[in-house]
């Protein structure tokens, strides 16, 4: 048995629908520019340029149902995502193999500091400040893949307060799951309980206190997350 100098962390984790177990998590990467409706949005050229990742603390998954808006920012923006964790892994996995690897899927909100994040790319530096914070990735409950297979459409649609701010559907994905894992494989070794975010739609905006966010897409439970 080891010994620590002081206490060990509590294991990062997700619920799992219809079950009392915990998937543990290990790394969480998020892909960014996705859908090409975002990344014309946020400036940038819709082509299928090579995927790139930032990385999420595994601390930052947060599955309460609420949101406290972060501080040092005075405009925090929601980013509506389907989730997929991995249950093994690997280093070159081949893009016809990389579905074996999915444990499940979920939903997941990527918010971001976005004046943060702002400052951060004028000043050519990394995106951490603006992307990784205390509960930084509002989850839902992860769904195995022997229940929902590998949802490779349906729409994806987030409201605040009820009105609709983001849809799109998963087909409109530029880099598709198999290739996410492929890519990543390449650059790191993948393991089971790794999670990947794989980017947004249009419509991304901010968010203030009292507002409340319901993500949905088929056939995953509804995200309802209030920023408190």
């Amino acid at each position: 048995m080891n010994d620590y100098v002081i206490a060990p962390p509590p294991q990062a984790s997700l619920p799992v629908q219809g079950s009392a177990a915990l998937f543990p998590v290990r790394r969480v990467y998020c892909i960014g520019r996705n859908y090409a409706a975002h990344a014309v949005e946020m400036g940038h050229d819709p082509d299928r340029e090579p995927p790139f990742f930032f990385q999420k603390t595994p601390d930052s998954l947060d599955a309460s149902g609420r949101f406290p808006y972060p501080v040092m920012s005075s405009d925090v923006h929601h980013e509506a995502e389907l989730l997929v964790a991995l249950g093994t892994g690997g280093s070159d996995i081949a893009e016809a193999d990389a579905l074996a690897h999915v444990w499940g899927y979920g939903l997941a909100l990527d918010m971001t500091r976005r004046d943060l994040q702002g400052v951060a790319k004028k000043a050519g530096r990394p995106w951490e400040i603006g992307k990784s914070f205390e509960a930084a990735a509002p989850v839902g409950p992860l769904c195995p893949v022997a229940e929902v297979g590998h949802p490779d459409a349906g729409a994806l649609t987030l409201t605040v307060n009820g009105e609709t701010r983001q849809q799109g559907d998963l087909n409109q994905m530029i880099w598709k799951v198999p290739e996410m894992i492929a890519h990543l494989s390449r650059y790191y070794t993948l393991a089971a309980g790794d999670v990947i975010l794989t980017g947004t739609p249009s419509g991304v905006g901010p968010v203030a206190r009292g507002d409340v966010m319901q993500l949905t897409c088929a056939p995953f439970p509804p995200l309802r997350v209030d920023v408190v």
